[in-house]
This record gives structure tokens, sequence and C-alpha cells, in this order.
């Protein structure tokens, strides 16, 4: 008794640089949000005010999210509190652009920590997918359908549906129901059953002209694909269909056309088709290594900073170190993401880990990768950042998915509990049990 005793201001000790670490980050936004109310009110901008109450409000939903939720539920802490630091910069970003976005995404990561929740506790606790997939089948084509109905095209792409006043993309939230679909079906060797689900999926993204979200689509099903069965032919004839799609996408889509050229010289037509490309490459070389300053860069003049161009936004006034910083997070929930998918003892889990893991990684990639004219752009938000309450929601029911599955796998570890009135086993010499 005595030792157990001991032990219990130990594991407080290891808990209390993880503590300081939360209360160092819930001080860099509180003292953010006051920057901005103190810049605003110097400026006679409206809205100052708003500054003040998210100063109070954005910490307090990390904490929330990192402190708070574990006590109801075994999360994996590592990885809420990344998700969440990425959240709230989000929401402080948005706010310096445009207060009414900022407070709009405080709502958004609100209500996103609960659908986080909400989802967790499902991959905790149901087994039996069986029953559920077909239902997620029907629903994840049901979804991509809408759009071609009720939605109205942004962008050149026909993705976006309202329905009683309330706007939403479809394709967000087919991301969780298509992940978790195929990957049972892949985890029970349906292996026909999982490309045909694909293929429906993709095909009605393409009448949508939604290739970017195609693109996540298809990578993450092609390694989950991989994952499972092992195949490298496989593999390379799925790199190979990808190129051609791309080929045949190219020559179907006018506004990929456009893309494809804009991104090999933007400089050619900078006042027109490139510049948004220009702008943003701009704004980044003006930040430099240590960034402008929050409030003191001029990112309005970057079309689209709010959700395409927002990690422009980031390296212009925090610097292109702090926008590197933002980059390793990514790169460490993908990395999570992964050892959850290591753990677990079931094969159903462990793709759809992976899966969850790999739609993050890839979605970052193709945004920063578009930002920074390493590839063509895509009509893809940047997770946790980029305004857009469906996106935020998504991508982090995704990071529930796997809070679920990592405390599946903790109680699965986890030693049954002797019974009272049993008592412990006798030690033996040499201080073993």
């Amino acid at each position: 008794m005595n030792k157990r005793k001991k032990r219990q201001p130990d594991q407080k000790k290891l808990l209390t640089p993880a503590r300081q670490l939360i209360g160092l980050v819930m001080l860099f936004f509180f003292l953010g949000f006051l920057l901005l109310a103190a810049w605003m009110r110097s400026e006679g901008a409206s809205g100052w005010e708003k500054a003040l109450i998210l100063s109070v409000a954005v910490p307090a939903l990390v904490y929330a999210g990192v402190l708070g939720i574990p006590r109801v539920f075994p999360g994996d802490r590592l990885l809420l509190s990344l998700t969440n630091f990425l959240c709230a910069l989000g929401v402080l970003v948005l706010f310096r652009l445009n207060p009414d976005r900022g407070i709009s995404q405080a709502f958004n990561y609100f209500v996103g920590v609960v659908a986080m929740l909400g989802c967790a506790v499902v991959f905790r606790f149901i087994e039996r997918w069986g029953p559920l997939v077909v239902l997620l089948m029907g629903v994840s084509v049901g979804l991509l359908v809408l759009p071609l109905v009720y939605g109205s095209e942004i962008n050149g792409a026909k993705n976006w549906v309202t329905l009683f006043g309330f706007g939403f993309q479809p394709s967000e939230l087919v991301k969780i129901t298509l992940l978790v679909a195929v990957c049972w079906l892949l985890s029970k060797r349906k292996t026909i059953c999982a490309i045909g689900l694909t293929g429906a999926s993709l095909l009605l993204l393409m009448l949508q002209k939604d290739l970017g979200t195609a693109l996540l689509y298809y990578g993450t099903v092609l390694t989950a694909l991989w994952a499972a069965t092992g195949s490298t032919l496989m593999l390379l004839g799925g790199m190979a269909g990808a190129a051609g799609g791309a080929l045949v996408g190219y020559r179907m889509f006018a506004h990929v056309k456009k893309r494809v050229a804009v991104w090999r010289n933007p400089w050619a037509d900078r006042q027109g088709a490139g510049y948004q490309i220009v702008q943003g490459l701009i704004a980044i070389a003006n930040g430099g290594l240590w960034g402008l300053g929050l409030g003191l860069g001029n990112p309005g003049v970057i079309p689209a900073s709010y959700n395409d161009y927002i990690f422009t936004v980031i390296c212009h006034e925090f610097g292109v170190l702090f926008g590197i910083i933002v980059l390793l997070i990514y790169l460490a929930i993908v990395l999570r993401g992964i050892s959850i998918a290591r753990r677990t003892d079931s094969a159903f889990h462990a793709l759809l880990a992976l899966s969850c893991s790999v739609m993050l990684g890839l979605q970052t990639f193709v945004i920063v990768g578009g930002n920074i004219k390493l590839i063509p752009l895509t009509g893809v938000t940047l997770p946790f950042i980029s305004y857009g309450g469906t996106s935020l929601v998504s991508s982090l029911c995704l990071v529930g998915v796997l809070q679920g599955i990592s405390a599946r796998t903790q109680a699965k570890l986890r030693p049954p509990k002797a019974e009272k009135g049993t008592k412990p086993a006798p030690r033996r010499k040499g201080g073993k049990r």
C-alpha cells in the first residue's frame, strides 16, 4: 500500500510538463486575441470587443479539448493537443482577416469538438459494423448525389448544397462514411465491393467537377487497398489509373487546363488568372523567416485568403519558420495516427486509423503544395485551420475516430481488475509474482 501511494505523486509530476505546455498554448492565444483587440481599437475598427470575448473563449475551448475530454473519455492527449492548437490558430487567423468569420469559426470549433467526442465514443464501443456498412454505403452515395440535384457551382465545382437555409459540402461528410465502409469491406476481403463503392463515389465527384476531393478519396483508398492486400502490382496499377484519370480530367474540364497553365507560369498573367498564386508567393516572401507580426501584414490582397490560401497568411504574419512548425504538427498528427493503427488488434480498425491519417496528411500536402507552387492548386481546405464548418467538423471527426480506436486499444491492453475479496498472487523469490 505504501509503495502505491508513493507512485501517485510521480505520475502527477509526469503530467506537470504537459500541463505547463498547454498553459503556454492557452497564454499564446489569450495574448494573441488581446493584441488584435488593442490593434483594432487603435485603428478605430469595430469588433475589438469580440476579440476580448475570444481571448477567453478560445483558450477555454483548448483547455476543454485537451484536458477536459480525457476526464470523461480516455483520449490521446498528444493528438488532442496538436489538433486543438491548429483549430485555435485557425480561429485567430480568421478573426484577424474577418471578425465575423472568426466568430463563426469559433462556433464551428465548439461543434467540432462535440462531434469529435461523439465519434470517439462510437468507435470505442461499437464492435459489430457489418449491419451498418450497407447503410453507410447508401448514405455515401446519396450524399454525393445531392449536389448534382440541388447543388450550386463554386469555382468550377458543383459541390455545395443549401437545404433549409443551411449550406454544407456533402463530400466532406462522406469522408467518414466512405472510409468506414471501404475499410470494413477490405478487412472482410471484399475487395471488389470496396473498389466498386469507391469507383461510384469518384464518378459522382467527377460529375461535380470536384477533382480535388476526388484526388483525396482516390489516394486514401489506394493506400488502404495496398495495406489490406500487400499487392505492389495493385498499387502500381492504381497509380497508373490516377495518372490516366488526371489526363482525362485535364482534357475534359476547362478550369483544370487553366489551373495547370497558371501553375506552370503564373507571371504570364499576373494581373489575371495568375494573380492568386503571385500574391501568395509575394506574401510568403515578404513575411520572411519571422513574419511581419499579427495584424501588421497585408493579407487582404490575397484572394481566398480565408480558405484556400490561409497558409500563406500564416507565413506572411507569423513567418516561414512558424509555417514549418505548423507543417511539423500535421506530420506529427499523421505519425500519431499511424502509431494508433499499428497498436490495434483489429484489421478493420487498423485500416480505418491508417486511412484517417492518410486523408489528413494528403489533404494538407495538396493544399500547401498548391500554395507554394509545388503542384497545381486544387480547391480543398487546410484541415482544422481553413474557414468552413463542414470542413472543420469533418476533420475533427476523423480525429475522433482515431481517439475511439486508441481508447479501444487501451481498454484491450489494460489488465483486468481483481475481484473484491481476492488476494493478490504470492510474491516469489527475487521479487517476481
